[in-house]
């Protein structure tokens, strides 16, 4: 009987977490035996990683945050670099995380362990070369969205549409009663779903404005109800602090569940990211709406670090603004209570808006698990 076949992964956020978690369950169905090591989330922990260190310790975004944490971060790299080294797995999959895990990567695939990125950097938004330096670090690309392949293709990189495993667990047509009864949340109230974001620094800089933003919408909708699905303990601290002082009512903080908030409410106000396809897969009308540090934003405005018009994935998508961006400066409680009240008042007419949702969700709904696992474990066989 051979040696189990061993996988090190890195997720660096909540999203990442699920993805590792998927990718490790399927390539158990298959293979009982296999190890998995690394740094990750509850998630990855529950479907059999043992965790180096936690995926917490990863979540920095922004280029001034990232400075700011640099010489922590190279530390961590170099460390786990050489522990995965001394570990010499089949496979090492990074996940997402791209700052931290694409130089990991290269490293690793100059001593000859095999690697796979999964998630493609944003090369569709802004600086499209950097698909060429990918393939220095990745054996295999694992890429979410169906127009990301043909850009790897361009420059000769092995890059594979999985599909995206979030659409894998929403229904094409989510049952909205069935969701508030699990939540406990009233059946007769108009429910904005409110996600301020998965870092604690995301959430201090959003939720006060999002708070003043529930705010105006209460005086015109008194028997509104939000709630506010935290990612994590550390994010509930850091909610919940912010909430003292607040006098907002009918708000409920619950643990997780963010699919089943979304699918629960009639509109959701969410932080930019992976929960804006969240939204769009619970088909629910959405505002964006998102603030970057003010030192991250020179920096990419000066450097036209931005190649495209939309920032949020169901723009993105749909090729169109289906969904209000609010960014930076426009990100205030004023335009964003504004953009939500026709989405409360009117629902009829996103029905089409809906529509177009479900045809995007059809496109992204492949098992996209099955599929990754597919690739990493022709990988691992590979003599």
């Amino acid at each position: 009987m051979g040696k189990p076949l061993r996988f090190a992964l890195i997720a660096g956020e909540a999203s990442g977490d699920q993805l590792g978690a998927g990718l490790i369950a399927e390539i158990k169905k298959r293979h009982p035996d296999a190890e998995f090591v690394g740094i990750g989330g509850d998630l990855m922990r529950q479907a059999g990683l043992t965790a180096w260190h936690d995926s917490q310790e990863l979540a920095v975004m922004g280029l001034a945050e990232v400075l700011k944490h640099l010489p922590r971060l190279l530390r961590l790299r170099h460390a786990i670099f050489e522990r995965i080294l001394a570990w010499q797995p089949d496979v090492f999959i990074g996940i997402d995380a791209p700052d931290f895990n694409l130089g990991l990567e290269k490293k690793l695939k100059r001593k000859g362990i095999k690697t796979v990125h999964y998630v493609s950097p944003s090369i569709w938004a802004w600086r499209e070369s950097r698909a060429k330096k990918i393939a220095d670090s990745a054996d295999r690309v694992l890429c979410l969205f169906p127009m990301e392949p043909p850009i790897y293709a361009r420059y000769g990189v092995a890059a594979d549409f999985v599909g995206h495993p979030i659409a894998d667990r929403f229904e094409i047509e989510p049952d909205q009663s069935a969701a508030r009864k699990l939540l406990k949340l009233p059946q007769d109230r108009k429910i904005l779903a409110v996600l301020p974001g998965s870092r604690r620094s995301e959430i201090q800089r959003l939720l006060p404005v999002f708070l003043d933003a529930l705010s105006l919408l209460q005086q015109n909708h008194p028997d509104m109800a939000f709630v506010i699905p935290a990612a994590n303990k550390s994010c509930r601290d850091v909610i919940e602090s912010l909430l003292k002082n607040r006098s907002i009512g009918n708000l409920q903080v619950i643990d997780g569940q963010s699919h089943q908030a979304m699918i629960a409410s009639d509109a959701i106000l969410l932080a930019s990211g992976t929960a804006a396809l969240e939204a769009l897969l619970a088909k629910r009308p959405m505002v964006v709406a998102y603030r970057i540090s003010a030192l991250t934003y020179f920096i990419v405005k000066a450097f036209g670090m931005m190649k495209i018009d939309y920032y949020s994935l169901p723009n993105v998508l749909a090729n169109e603004a289906v969904v209000p961006e609010l960014m930076q400066d426009n990100c205030t409680a004023e335009n964003i209570a504004t953009s939500l009240r026709p989405m409360l008042d009117s629902p009829q007419d996103y029905d089409p808006l809906m529509q177009k949702f479900a045809g995007i969700h059809q496109d992204l709904k492949r098992d996209a698990n099955h599929l990754a696992a597919d690739v990493v474990l022709e990988l691992a066989q590979k003599q």
